[in-house]
């Protein structure tokens, strides 16, 4: 059982890293834990689903006045809570389907 369960969140990462690895190029925030929300360009995104934002601004600047100089910076996936995705650029179809043959794949 316990394979099972690393397979399973293996193909669920893999589903993400391909998913995001589309949208390299365009406008993301990315919430993380500790409630600082980052505003950027997707610059890139490895199997950790770690990011990396360029052309960044914080969306509370009076909250982190000391992120005001940083232009770049690099997530760890770890910390990221939430990643807001440009509605138009998401197919929900296509995600949507992914899901569906990766949850039969992992029932098989």
């Amino acid at each position: 059982p316990a394979a099972n369960t690393d397979a399973t969140c293996g193909s669920v990462f893999q589903l993400f890293y391909s998913f995001f690895k589309s949208l390299v190029g365009k406008d993301v925030v990315v919430e993380l834990k500790n409630d600082l929300s980052i505003c950027g360009t997707l610059h890139s995104v490895d199997q950790y689903l770690n990011i990396k934002l360029t052309d960044i601004s914080v969306t509370d600047p009076e909250k982190y006045p000391h992120m005001l100089s940083v232009k770049n910076c690099f997530i760890r996936g770890s910390v990221v809570r939430y990643v807001q995705l440009p509605a138009d650029e998401v197919d929900t179809q296509l995600l949507q389907d992914a899901a569906r043959k990766e949850a039969i794949q992992i029932k098989q």
